[in-house]
């Protein structure tokens, strides 16, 4: 199963359909706000079921602030991450997802991706496709990807 995760797109859709076009078909994808406008066209290029919340720039949007579903054996919460204070770490929002019996919780609004395995939930964040603000700037997207046997591996990729 193939999951793409992207996040601040800001309105701005050449990026995303370059990584739609690198990509192929996919089973899911999950956008983590700052769309500004996008949500129908992004549900149209998507070619599959799509999940997506507000960002702190999605002003006048009807997109969820969070969301939470299952894939396959993982319960997952998404938000933008700003009303967890992302931007000065994860704390928080590692503690809200543990509250809830959460598998992994994905947010965006740093503009920089991370993988962090390291406690008992999974904490995804893909960047930017345009803002980046990591060391050379390069705007990113996560792919998700459960094999065979159920299990789920992380992947950040630049463009």
């Amino acid at each position: 199963m193939k999951i793409l995760i992207v996040s601040d797109t800001h309105g701005h859709s050449e990026n995303l359909e370059k990584v739609l076009e690198q990509t192929g078909p996919l089973d899911h994808f999950i956008h983590l706000g700052d769309v500004e406008g996008q949500e129908d066209y992004i549900e149209v290029i998507a070619g599959c079921p799509v999940h997506m919340v507000s960002g702190n720039n999605d002003f006048f949007s009807d997109l969820p602030r969070e969301e939470e579903f299952w894939i396959g054996e993982y319960h997952i919460l998404i938000t933008h991450g700003h009303y967890y204070g992302v931007s000065v770490g994860t704390e928080r929002l590692k503690e809200e997802a543990m509250l809830r019996g959460i598998d992994i919780v994905m947010y965006g609004h740093t503009h920089r991706p991370e993988i962090d395995m390291e406690d008992q939930v999974t904490v995804l964040n893909p960047g930017s496709l345009s803002y980046p603000r990591q060391i050379g700037r390069r705007p990113s997207f996560l792919m998700m990807e459960i094999d065979g046997a159920g299990e789920a591996h992380y992947t950040i990729h630049y463009l």
